[in-house]
């Protein structure tokens, strides 16, 4: 369990250093290090994510580096499409959400190995607002589906999309990635009700404040810690754990 607690601290930080990324790991935790039905697992990520992003983003708030249009234009399409997601789970195997899990590990490592991205002039977000809200129904069905925020979907899109600068893309994904998750979250424990699971809230409990904690000191070094190495370095971690999934799934369907 030790190993659990260091990393819940880890996927806090990496939601305040990056405003994604952390999200992604909860999942694995929770299953490999805990224990947790995969399901049970999925369901309680979501409400941990919620709760550690919606925290980190507080201080990016109070530093006005939020842009709230934006995250109606993208965060309330994206709680639809969470929605969505988790009610599709009650359809989908373990082990096809898993396989899907493992793959967007790989894809999420491909996104923090890639060059930054300039930065744009925020006002352009406006003339990219349907973009934007279909991006965010979309990335809503993921989050809900496997349980992470999609903060690693999230902030290219509000880059690209919406032209917002990289750390204005992250304080805006971490409110973003809260409205999703809790939105899936709720409608998660339904689809558990139906599988006759149940949550451990001591688990979410503990998950939570960890995480909240590294939430916030992530929050405070992001401007000194180097991002591109940093990513890097995440990058690397999301390759192995990835390829561990992928290689533990499917050796035992071929079993």
């Amino acid at each position: 369990m030790i190993l659990a607690w260091i990393g819940a601290l880890f996927i806090g930080l990496s939601l305040g250093l990056l405003g994604s990324g952390g999200s992604i790991l909860t999942v694995p935790t929770l299953v490999y290090l805990v224990g947790q039905n995969p399901k049970v697992a999925i369901a309680g990520s979501l409400l941990i994510v919620a709760l550690i992003s919606f925290t980190s983003a507080i201080a990016y708030a109070r530093q006005k580096m939020v842009e709230w249009p934006i995250v109606f234009a993208f965060g309330l399409p994206g709680m639809l499409g969470a929605v969505l997601g988790a009610w599709t789970g009650q359809f989908v195997s373990v082990d096809v959400q898993m396989l899907f899990f493992g793959s967007l590990l790989l894809v999420s490592s491909y996104l923090m190995f890639k060059p930054p991205v300039l930065e744009t002039a925020s006002d352009q977000a406006e003339r990219h607002i349907i973009k934007t809200s279909i991006d965010g129904f979309l990335v809503g069905i993921i989050t809900g589906l496997v349980g992470v925020g999609g903060g690693f979907l999230i902030i290219p899109a509000l880059v690209l999309l919406a032209g917002l600068s990289v750390r204005l893309a992250i304080g805006t994904s971490l409110v973003i990635i809260s409205m999703q998750a809790f939105a899936g979250f709720v409608e998660y424990l339904q689809v558990l009700e139906k599988l006759q699971l149940s949550l451990d809230w001591q688990i979410i409990g503990i998950f939570s404040v960890i995480g909240i904690v590294g939430g916030l000191i992530g929050s405070k070094l992001c401007a000194l810690i180097d991002q591109t190495l940093l990513k890097k370095v995440f990058g690397g971690v999301l390759i192995l754990m990835g390829g561990f999934i992928l290689t533990e799934v499917l050796s035992r369907l071929l079993r």
